[in-house]
């Protein structure tokens, strides 16, 4: 696409909505492209001294319930001299009417050009978004390479889980934020106001060493990668002697001083997640091998109660939703969960308010909270995730559930009126062998068997839902090797015949899986270096787009664009993927600081290979993963020991509220 005639940041300030209008009547769910929803913010283009573009590289329909999105957008928009617009992936039909009519890449909220603006944020909660920021950055007339921009363009950083391995889009990206994003947009921010207000001296060149200096914003073309001649990585480092050699998370630490959203976005056409949403606490202790996001959100931080009960009545009072989603890796961890869930319950008993769990621990879930979460009538679905199917497989993971466990609290779910429940398992773990994969299917017909006996009906259901297992960065599995798709594809398939093997339990068993093409793509993707960047250019250009859509996507696509640009560096799929790590090697992302010690995380990795659990340090002593030292932090728990009422009454809506005295 030609580059606008007039400069990026003139043209910005006029709206392409005179040509885009015309498309939309040809395109698939134009309402996704308009903006205006409630939440929104325009503002004065020209008062502002800082202009953030801000993308989740998805459809709108995934990308605006994006708390991560919505959180900046509200945070950035409340400086009075900076502006924040959200722009989002265009499906292809539009994209190539977009092309055909010269109409660049917008944002929805007044319809300017991603080019205009000063910074243009991207978060990644997956590496299959990656073809999506491709196209943006190309829609929107920007150098495809980041060594090709100039002044004139705008700083591209990269932040979400997947930033904490930003090697393989390094050529592409002109930073990356690890960790939370709260303060760290403010300080980005600050630092581009100072150089624009003393005249951009040095230009970009300038304003990224700037940038890089704080230690905490990742800046890609100041580190050079050798290799040695079988592959790996000898080393990375510093090109220019001001430049940290390693770069740090951002920890945001009191999150009460953080109550965002506070005016969610609710949106106009259909999305996946309609409901306020509250992050009642970040970061996790219970040391699941596999999860990347307890990893790296580390250390445990409570948002105290009475700060949950005041974001939820005012973001309800602002939004109109009527379900309230209590957000966290594991939410019924929190150390106030049940008087949060029956105050709240309490709160809007009697109104059309809806309050869920997404994910709940099986060993956190109990009859208390259970009664709480359906007091409304709307009793929302339940998931529980054992992640593995036989005992042993769940020591080699660290999640300490046992089949009792997971049977005593289905039972509860059903006896208390539940009849629908989500099992999600993982396939393809380290050390899983076809046995364990099998153990799923008992586990799911006792399931059924206890459900029955306990409720006297057949009327209740279980899906088994199954994921496949992609090694991640810091994370003790970051060693570990792949299984080959067809091993994962034989064990879904044989998983899904022991399922059916009994028709009357297997009547109430639905069973959803993703086969094992996406997960090696996401692996490759997940632990690659800089030369996987040239794997994703050519996807991009034989027309990968939305490759976390499994219609979109296309396995052979990927292969072919590794068969042809990988061997050129002594390199191979297989070799990102299925073979397994030494502990000696350097890994692409070694020297990115997630604060957990590599010996830690490698000692981590032995232990799972013997089966030993490791216990939650958040009630027993520390085990030196080094997060608390190294950020000279501790973990954040209640109980604060106050209760969530009385709230003062709300308005407008129609909710009615206990009157003050009729707390506990």
């Amino acid at each position: 696409m030609s580059a606008p005639s007039t400069t990026p940041r003139a043209a910005a300030t006029n709206s392409v909505w005179p040509q885009l209008e015309p498309l939309l009547p040809q395109v698939s769910k134009p309402i996704q492209y308009v903006g205006g929803e409630l939440g929104a913010v325009t503002k004065d283009w020209d008062a502002a001294a800082v202009r953030w573009a801000l993308m989740y590289p998805d459809a709108y329909e995934v990308g605006l319930p994006n708390q991560g999105v919505q959180i900046l957008y509200e945070v950035l928009n409340e400086l009075p001299d900076t502006l924040a617009e959200r722009t989002y992936a265009v499906w292809p039909d539009l994209e190539n009417l977009m092309r055909t009519h010269g109409v660049p890449q917008f944002t929805v909220d007044a319809h300017r050009a991603v080019r205009g603006f000063d910074v243009f944020g991207i978060s990644f909660s997956t590496e299959l978004g990656y073809t999506n920021m491709l196209t943006a950055i190309d829609l929107a007339g920007i150098p495809m390479l980041a060594a090709d921009r100039t002044d004139a363009d705008p700083v591209i950083v990269a932040g979400g889980h997947a930033a904490f391995n930003p090697e393989p889009i390094a050529d592409f990206i002109d930073a990356a934020v690890l960790g939370d994003g709260e303060e760290a947009v403010l300080e980005i921010t600050a630092i581009v106001r100072e150089w624009k207000a003393e005249g951009s001296p040095g230009g970009r060149d300038e304003l990224l060493l700037r940038l890089a200096r704080t230690e905490s914003v990742y800046v890609p073309r100041f580190y050079d990668v050798d290799y040695l001649p079988d592959g790996r990585i000898q080393r990375v480092v510093p090109n220019r002697a001001d430049v940290p050699f390693r770069v740090h998370k951002r920890t945001t630490m009191d999150l009460d001083a953080w109550p965002y959203p506070k005016k969610p976005l609710v949106p106009l056409a259909e999305t996946v997640h309609e409901r306020y949403a509250v992050e009642i606490f970040r970061g996790c202790t219970r040391g699941c091998r596999f999860c990347q996001a307890g990893m790296i959100t580390r250390p445990v931080r409570e948002r105290s109660i009475t700060t949950v009960g005041q974001m939820v009545r005012d973001g309800l009072e602002f939004s109109g939703f009527s379900e309230v989603g209590l957000l966290s890796l594991s939410s019924a961890d929190h150390s106030e969960i049940g008087d949060m869930c029956s105050g709240l319950a309490q709160q809007y008993e009697g109104t059309n308010v809806s309050l869920s769990l997404p994910s709940t621990r099986v060993d956190a879930f109990n009859i208390d909270l259970a009664q709480e979460l359906s007091r409304n009538g709307r009793r929302t679905g339940l998931t529980f995730a054992p992640e593995g199917g036989s005992e042993r497989i769940r020591k080699v993971i660290n999640k300490m559930v046992t089949k009792e466990d997971l049977i005593r609290t289905v039972v509860t779910a059903y006896t208390n009126g539940w009849r629908q429940v989500k099992l999600y398992f993982m396939c393809g773990l380290p050390t899983e062998t076809d046995e364990d994969v099998l153990e799923i299917a008992e586990m799911a017909h006792e399931v059924i068997r206890a459900g029955r006996a306990a409720t006297g009906s057949k009327d209740i259901r279980c899906t088994v839902s199954i994921g496949g297992f992609v090694p991640k960065p810091h994370t003790p599995f970051q060693w570990a090797s792949m299984e080959r798709p067809e091993v994962i594809d034989h064990r879904l398939k044989i998983l899904k015949q022991a399922i059916n093997s009994d028709r009357s339990l297997g009547r109430a068993i639905g069973y959803r899986y993703h086969d094992g093409e996406p997960s090696l793509i996401e692996g490759l993707l997940s632990r690659g270096d800089r030369r996987v960047g040239s794997v994703i250019r050519k996807v991009w250009e034989d027309g990968g787009r939305f490759d976390g859509w499994s219609e979109h996507f296309s396995y052979q696509r990927w292969v072919d664009a590794a068969a042809e640009t990988l061997p050129a560096f002594g390199v191979d799929l297989d070799w990102y993927t299925t073979r397994q790590r030494e502990e000696l090697e350097v890994l692409p992302w070694d020297h990115l600081d997630s604060g957990l010690d590599k010996d830690w995380l490698w000692q981590d990795w032995q232990d799972s290979v013997s089966e030993f659990e490791q216990d939650d340090c958040r009630w027993t002593p520390c085990f030196d993963c080094g997060v608390c030292p190294s950020m000279d932090t501790e973990i954040q728990i209640g109980p604060t020991g106050k209760k969530l009422l009385p709230l003062t009454p709300l308005g407008g809506n129609g909710m009615k509220v206990p009157a003050s005295g009729h707390s506990h």
